[in-house]
C-alpha cells in the first residue's frame, strides 16, 4: 500500500533576515512549488505558519512553512497534523541538509535529526521519527562550532547555483512523492 503526502513542510526561519540563508532551504522549496502550482500562502495563527492548501496529481496536499523559527517548528507541524488527522508518513518535510553536499538532494523516510533543531522538535511534537525527509544539501564549515553561524548565513554564488539545481531535480520528482511512489522518486533522485 503506497501512502500520499497529505503535508508538505518546508523547514525555514521567518523574517526578512533570514531569506537567503541555507537553514530556509525549505522554504526556498515550498515557495518553488507553490509558485509552480500558482497557490498563494497565507497567515493562519492556527496553525502557528504560512500555509495553502492545493491540488497535486488529483489529491488534496497542505503546504506549510512554520512561522514559530527553526527550533519551534513542530508546533506548527503538530496542529496542522492533528487538526486534519494527517498521519506522520503522510508528511514530508523539505529542509537543509548539512552532512550533503549542495547540488544533492536526498529523499528518506524515518531517521535521527543529526542535530537539526527543526526536525528534532518535528519528533517531539509527533511522537514518532517515521516521517518522510527530503534532504536538501547545504555542505558543512567543517568545524561544529561554526555550524550555527554557517547556516544562518548565505550560501555563496556557486553553492546557491548548485542548491537551486538541487531544487529544481527534486522538484521534478515531487509528483512521484506526492502520489506515494517514494521507490521510483529516490531511484530517480538519487541515480543523477
Amino acid at each position: 500500500m503506497m501512502t500520499k503526502i497529505r503535508l508538505i513542510v518546508g523547514l525555514g526561519n521567518p523574517g526578512r533576515e533570514y531569506e537567503t540563508t541555507r537553514h530556509n532551504a525549505g522554504f526556498w522549496w515550498v515557495d518553488e512549488l507553490a509558485h509552480r502550482e500558482k497557490l498563494s500562502f497565507r497567515s493562519d495563527a492556527k496553525f502557528h505558519g504560512e500555509v495553502v492548501r492545493g491540488q497535486f496529481e488529483g489529491q488534496e496536499v497542505w503546504l506549510l512553512k512554520p512561522q514559530t523559527f527553526m527550533n519551534l517548528s513542530g508546533r506548527a507541524v503538530g496542529a496542522l497534523a492533528q487538526f486534519y488527522k494527517i498521519a506522520p508518513a503522510e508528511i514530508l518535510v523539505v529542509h537543509d541538509e548539512l552532512d550533503l553536499q549542495p547540488g544533492i538532494a536526498r529523499l528518506k523516510l524515518g531517521g535521527g535529526h543529526g542535530g537539526h533543531n527543526g526536525l528534532k522538535d518535528i519528533i517531539a511534537h509527533l511522537g514518532t521519527k517515521d516521517f518522510w525527509r527530503l534532504r536538501l544539501g547545504v555542505g558543512h564549515p567543517g568545524d561544529r562550532a561554526e555550524v550555527v553561524n554557517y547556516v544562518l548565513n548565505a550560501p555563496r554564488r556557486e553553492e546557491r547555483e548548485l542548491i537551486e539545481e538541487a531544487m529544481q531535480h527534486s522538484l521534478h520528482v515531487a509528483p512521484l512523492v506526492i502520489a506515494g511512489k517514494t521507490e521510483a522518486a529516490m531511484l530517480k533522485l538519487h541515480s543523477s
